[in-house]
C-alpha cells in the first residue's frame, strides 16, 4: 500500500514567557492511501499541534518547527511558504475543527461558503460551484439542499453545521482529510452519526483521514491504526484490534480504563489516570509516563524507553516489553473493559440521519 503522508522525527517547540514548551518531541508516523488513522490521546498530548504542523497552522512565532520532515505525496511541507501553502490547504488537504461555529461565517449563506471553496481551488464559476455544493450537501446527509445552500449558519443545528463543515473540506476532492475532534461539541447520537457519515466518505472517495481525539471510545468503529500520544510523543501504534485489544503501555491501559461503557455495573465506578501530564517547558529524563505508572521501575525514571515491537504493525514505547522486564498483565478493569469494546463494536451500528 501507497503511502500518502511520511512524518519523520518532527519536533515542534512554542516560545512562551514560562520558557520553551516542547510541545510535539519526536513523532514518526505514516498514512496509507485510503487509510484512517486516529491519533488519541489526553488534552495537551501533542495531538492537535501535530495535526495542525501538517496544515502549517501553527503561528510562527511563537510556534517553531525545530526539526522533522512532513512528506506529503513525496514533498516536504515543512520546507514550504506561506504563499506555496495556500494552495495545498484546502485543495489537497482538507481540516475538520472541533467547533463548526468558529469554522463558519455567520454572515454568509453556506452554499456561498462552500462556493468560495470551489471558485478558489476548482476554478469553477459561481453557478457551476453553487450546483457542486448542493451536490456536496447532499453527500454529507443534509436535508433539502437545494433550499438549506441558501441559509445562514445560526439556522442549522450543530450536528448539521458540522455536515456542513465536513462538505466544505471535502469540497476540491482532498488527497487528505484532518478531522480535529470533530465529534467532541457534539451530543452522543449525532457524534455517532458524524462517525458514521465520515466512514462512509472515506469509503465513497477514497480519502485519507487523520482522526484526532481525546476519547479511545470513537475511533473503535472508524480507524484503520491508531497512535496513542502522551506528552509531545507517541507511546503506542498499531492497528485498531492491536491497540483495543491488545494494548502494551500503561498509558494505553489507563485511557480504556477510563473509557465509559453502557455494559458497565451501575456500582463500577469510572477509571482515572492518576496524576497530570508533565510540564513540556522542562520535559522529565526517562519515561514521561513514570510518575503516573503504577508498573514504573527504576529505568523509567533514568532512561527513555526506544519503540519496542511487538508485531509487524505494532510498536510501544515502554520498558516493561524489555526482555529482562517482569511480566505484567493489564489489570482486570481494563481487560474488561477490553471486552465491553470488543462486544459493543462487533455489533452493526444503527442511527437515524438527523432532520433537524
Amino acid at each position: 500500500m501507497s503511502r500518502l503522508l511520511e512524518v519523520k522525527d518532527l519536533e515542534v517547540s512554542f516560545q512562551t514567557y514560562g520558557g520553551e514548551v516542547q510541545a510535539v518531541r519526536g513523532v514518526n508516523f505514516h498514512l496509507n492511501k485510503g487509510e484512517t488513522l486516529a491519533i488519541v490521546g489526553e488534552s495537551g498530548s501533542g495531538k492537535s499541534v501535530t495535526s495542525q504542523t501538517i496544515m502549517r497552522l501553527i503561528p510562527m512565532p511563537p510556534g517553531q518547527i525545530k526539526n522533522g520532515e512532513i512528506l506529503f505525496d513525496g514533498i516536504d511541507l515543512a520546507k514550504k511558504t506561506d504563499k506555496e501553502m495556500e494552495q495545498i490547504r484546502g485543495k489537497d488537504i482538507g481540516m475538520i475543527f472541533q467547533d463548526p461555529m468558529t469554522s463558519l461565517n455567520p454572515t454568509m449563506k453556506v452554499g456561498a461558503q462552500i462556493s468560495e471553496v470551489l471558485i478558489k481551488h476548482s476554478k469553477m464559476s459561481k453557478a457551476q460551484a453553487k450546483e457542486r455544493a448542493v451536490e456536496l450537501l447532499t453527500l454529507v446527509g443534509i436535508p433539502f439542499p437545494e433550499q438549506r445552500v441558501n441559509q445562514y449558519p445560526h439556522e442549522f443545528s450543530g450536528g448539521m453545521r458540522q455536515r456542513v463543515v465536513i462538505a466544505m473540506a471535502l469540497a476540491s476532492n482532498p488527497k487528505l482529510l484532518i478531522a480535529d475532534e470533530p465529534t467532541t461539541a457534539l451530543d452522543v447520537t449525532i457524534q455517532a452519526q458524524i462517525l458514521e457519515l465520515m466512514k462512509e466518505i472515506q469509503q465513497k472517495m477514497d480519502t485519507s483521514i487523520i482522526f484526532i481525539t481525546h476519547d479511545l471510545g470513537v475511533v473503535a468503529n472508524v480507524a484503520d491504526r491508531v497512535a496513542v500520544m502522551y506528552a509531545g510523543q507517541i507511546v503506542e501504534m498499531g492497528t485498531t484490534d492491536e491497540v483495543f485489544y491488545n494494548p502494551q503501555h500503561p498509558y494505553t491501559w489507563g485511557l480504556l480504563a477510563s473509557m465509559p461503557s453502557l455494559e458497565s455495573d451501575e456500582k463500577e465506578e469510572l477509571a482515572a489516570i492518576p496524576g497530570t501530564p508533565p510540564d513540556l517547558t522542562n520535559p522529565p529524563k526517562g519515561d514521561a509516563f513514570a510518575a503516573r505508572n503504577p508498573y514504573a521501575m527504576k529505568i523509567d525514571f533514568e532512561q527513555e524507553p526506544p519503540m519496542f515491537k511487538v508485531s509487524e504493525t505494532h510498536y510501544a514505547k515502554t520498558w516493561l516489553l524489555h526482555p529482562d522486564a517482569p511480566k505484567v498483565e493489564p489489570p482486570a478493569s481494563v481487560q474488561r473493559r477490553m471486552r465491553q469494546v470488543k462486544n459493543a463494536y462487533e455489533k452493526p451500528v444503527l442511527a437515524s440521519k438527523d432532520g433537524e
